[in-house]
């Protein structure tokens, strides 16, 4: 089963939390794995802290410090940051599914990372 999510970003960079939009496509499903993946170059998933705000905020602001817009990088379309933002965080999570739900920790959520918004991106959830 693949089902496939459409994400409308606003920001340049954010963190957009799917948690809940993942959780949906898992309903129904006894026990399995949830690949999440985005196909683009310029955006990542990971899973980290959802419970507090200041987690993902205080991940771009740190991501933003180490690999800045502009360094000087030779890709002509200036998004140079973007690509290499969203391959330090990853195209692809999984996470287990027991019961018709994620086993995400307690604080646990999936975010869409996105680095050269704002866009529409697609999100592919395999089970």
């Amino acid at each position: 089963m693949i089902k496939q999510l459409t994400i409308k970003t606003s920001r340049r960079n954010e963190f957009i939390d799917i948690t809940r939009l993942v959780a949906e496509q898992v309903k129904g499903v006894e026990d399995g794995v949830a690949t999440v993946f985005v196909p683009h170059t310029t955006t990542a998933v990971t899973i980290n802290e959802n419970a507090d705000a200041d987690v993902p905020r205080d991940m771009l602001k740190k991501l933003e410090s180490l690999i800045p817009q502009q360094d000087g990088y030779a890709h002509a379309e200036g998004n140079s940051d973007a690509h290499l933002k969203a391959s330090l965080m990853g195209s692809s999570v999984q996470v287990i599914v027991k019961g018709g739900r994620l086993l995400l920790g307690t604080w646990q959520g999936i975010f869409l990372c996105e680095f050269d918004g704002p866009r529409t991106r697609t999100c592919y959830v395999q089970v």
